[in-house]
């Protein structure tokens, strides 16, 4: 089985020498290399060709952002996990914007590492639960859809939004009060009417439309 190959990015060592520690203890990851500023997270990411960095928000140099952004341009199949202490909102979305597949803050235990590997290896985006918990009432609620051609009925809108902070379809559903199957009608649709065929896909909609924002 080909192990998942990982790039290290962040400015304090004594975090990286931990990360490396868990990622390869892991039977399915292995760390390919190193980098203490996004400059050299840059270069690294470009020689090496991991399937998945993970990004320290601030590093000098480049920046998380600048460096991700950078990155998905050169190589768009490298898929990009941030990973911060702060948890501030607009953190979240310059690296959506990006093009990062994940947020985790780094507080968050191991399991929740290796479980936002796998999921931004599976073409998924993840955001740390905490993260989503703490924002989620104080995110806009438009009730349509204005700066596209296509708009989103206000209950298609709530759907999408609730995919965007990382919410099953079961959780989806007790939080509308609807059933499973009515959620997915609604995910149908909105792949229907918005192309977005991931949730990551979905994450960056909701992003560009200004939903993740604070108040």
């Amino acid at each position: 089985m080909d192990k998942l190959k990982i790039l290290i990015a962040d400015d304090h060592a004594l975090l990286r020498d931990g990360l490396k520690a868990l990622v390869n203890d892991q039977p399915d990851m292995e760390v390919v290399g190193e980098a203490d500023n996004g400059r050299i997270a840059l270069e690294q990411a470009r020689k090496l060709q991991p399937d998945i960095v993970l990004m320290d928000i601030s590093m000098p140099e480049l920046n998380g952002a600048q460096a991700t952004r950078q990155l998905k341009r050169i190589s768009p199949n490298v898929k990009v996990l941030a990973l911060t202490a702060h948890e501030d909102n607009s953190y979240f979305r310059h690296m959506l914007e990006a093009g990062a597949s994940g947020f985790l803050l780094k507080r968050a235990a191991a399991d929740q590492l290796i479980q936002a590997i796998h999921v931004v290896a599976r073409d998924g985006c993840y955001i740390d639960p905490a993260f989503a918990g703490k924002v989620l009432s104080n995110f806009i609620r438009p009730s349509r859809v204005s700066a596209d051609r296509t708009e989103l009925s206000e209950r298609e809108a709530e759907v999408l939004r609730l995919i965007a902070w990382g919410y099953s379809n079961k959780e989806i559903a007790g939080q509308l009060n609807i059933s499973v199957k009515t959620v997915e009608t609604y995910k149908a649709r909105l792949v229907e009417k918005l192309q977005l065929t991931s949730r990551t896909d979905m994450v960056r909609y909701a992003v560009r439309r200004g939903w993740l924002q604070e108040t």
